[in-house]
């Protein structure tokens, strides 16, 4: 990761700033990369996503795939079958996000560790917590 030094201007910085707001605001929301990792699979239909996540109402399901089809995350095909079928995808540039999405990964795995190491220190009797803390001292 990239260290900001005071010799930095605060211009460089607010640019930055800009990106990761911008970048937030593409994957903003609990349903958006889940939405991606379930269409990673392959094209699927409406309910066939809605059933992939659960707990997902059709409105935010709905919003959702809107608002990444915009972002060109993902593409909405319909079909001329009766009845209609309507078809979502993931695009070529949706493929940009793999490295943001395993990167977020592996940090949920390691603050996942991370606090669950804690949760157990705050349930160690109080005479063997300050047993570890004389250890590492």
């Amino acid at each position: 990761m990239e260290e900001i030094h005071g010799d930095v201007s605060k211009e460089i910085c607010m640019k930055s700033l800009d990106a990761v707001k911008d970048a937030l605001y593409a994957v903003n929301g609990k349903w958006k990369l889940p939405i991606i990792i379930a269409l990673s699979e392959g094209p699927r239909r409406f309910k066939e996503l809605q059933r992939a996540l659960d707990d997902i109402t059709p409105k935010m399901l709905s919003k959702e795939l809107k608002e990444m089809e915009l972002n060109e995350f993902i593409t909405r095909t319909v079909y001329d079958t009766t009845p209609v079928t309507v078809e979502y995808a993931l695009t070529p540039y949706s493929g940009s996000l793999k490295e943001v999405i395993l990167s977020l990964r592996d940090w949920g795995i390691e603050h996942k560790k991370h606090l669950q190491s804690k949760c157990r220190e705050r349930k160690k009797p109080a005479h063997a917590q300050v047993a570890a803390k004389v250890e590492v001292a």
